[in-house]
């Protein structure tokens, strides 16, 4: 099969889910940008874990929303010390409820995880999941901190609205 044919039925396919998910619930889909910044004193490197609290906004045509909840390493390496560390989420979400105020955000993400610094650092997420009003797609965050270190593995995103 050639490749422009596999991406288009991987098209097709992903249209088609969001498209009767949305056909299934009165909602909609949620398309912006969550950026999150991680609160100073609140990470907590255990090697194999690590934690910190984050506060996020979510922007959506003119519309934004406050969450607050914990990043982190669920299971891997982490074995650096960082500091004024910053994501920036594209969200791609099928939510119950999509109104101004809807907050649909809040829920549980997970997926991969790498990050380095040297002085400047850099990191990507790649995170899946949702809650109670939606399952959402944050295909690609991008985070930078200052700091020194390697971590990687299954990273998670909580967050609940404010």
């Amino acid at each position: 099969m050639k490749l422009a044919t596999l991406q288009t039925l991987i098209i097709a396919g992903i249209l088609s889910v969001l498209y009767s998910a949305n056909a299934a619930a009165d909602g909609g889909i949620e398309i912006g940008l969550l950026t999150c910044n991680v609160v100073p004193g609140s990470r907590v490197n255990l090697l194999i874990r690590s934690t910190a609290d984050v506060e996020c906004v979510f922007e959506n045509n003119g519309i934004t929303e406050e969450y607050h909840g914990e990043t982190g390493i669920a299971l891997g390496l982490d074995l650096s010390i960082r500091s004024n560390e910053k994501m920036a989420f594209t969200v791609i979400a099928i939510a119950s409820d999509i109104g101004p105020g809807a907050k649909a955000l809040g829920g549980k993400y997970v997926g991969g995880q790498v990050s380095a610094a040297a002085g400047l650092g850099l990191g990507a997420k790649a995170l899946i999941g949702g809650g109670a009003k939606n399952i959402g797609l944050q295909p690609l965050a991008l985070e930078t901190s200052t700091g020194i270190g390697i971590a990687g593995g299954l990273g998670f995103l909580y967050i609940e609205a404010k």
